[in-house]
């Protein structure tokens, strides 16, 4: 996607596994989105917290996240114990869906947005809380460079042999989504009426008892 970032499009985590407090957006992008955001459904009863939104060069709010349960810290993939028994967390990606269109001075075409880039952004997010057990910390940067690569060619195939198929509500209605799972957790994406793609990822919570809805009220997140 040609958006401000084809980079980790999540809240980044400092090393020590402690919340960068300047990451955590406000209210008012997810507020200037032109579609629904979305969430986890009613089912869901523990927090839920804003994440970041995504924009274009003009400015435009183009994807965001919203978390659920346990806020991630960066952790170790061979970490174990009560740091990885505590984080229970589900990330929902809000992916507006775009068709090919004119950048804002008219001088090229943005890429279109699809289910695709909900699956890159979510496997992205997923990789921006973890780093192998067997690398040094001032190595983790090229290790998520080589992985952020890695997820854009997954999320490229989702007809591929890595994705399964798995059938989840969406307001309600049995909506099929691409599913797959790593040592790091698991990421899904899939497409819904409202007009926007919806990528997820977790951790410690199982994918397959989810189900999504509108966010009927983003600003009570504030």
């Amino acid at each position: 996607m040609e958006t401000t970032s084809r980079a980790v499009a999540q809240a980044p985590a400092a090393e020590g596994g402690q919340q960068v407090p300047s990451a955590r957006r406000t209210v008012d992008g997810y507020l200037r989105a032109p579609f629904p955001w979305y969430g986890l459904d009613e089912a869901f009863t523990g927090p839920r917290w804003l994440m970041q939104v995504g924009t274009t060069a003009d400015g435009a709010v183009e994807h965001g996240s919203i978390g659920h349960g346990d806020e991630p810290t960066v952790r170790n993939e061979h970490a174990g114990g009560d740091q990885e028994a505590k984080e229970k967390f589900a990330v929902v990606v809000t992916v507006a869906a775009n068709p090919s269109r004119r950048s804002a001075d008219g001088t090229g075409l943005l890429e279109a947005t699809s289910v695709s880039s909900a699956a890159w952004l979510a496997g992205v997010g997923l990789l921006s809380f973890t780093w192998p057990g067997q690398m040094d910390h001032s190595l983790r940067d090229d290790w998520l460079e080589q992985q952020t690569e890695t997820a854009w060619v997954l999320a490229d195939d989702l007809d591929g042999p890595d994705w399964s198929t798995l059938s989840l509500p969406v307001d309600g209605v049995p909506t099929a989504f691409h599913y797959r799972e790593s040592e790091f957790g698991w990421v899904l994406a899939g497409s819904t009426s409202a007009g926007v793609h919806v990528g997820a990822y977790g951790r410690g919570m199982s994918a397959y008892g989810l189900g999504f809805a509108v966010v009927k009220d983003i600003a009570s997140y504030a």
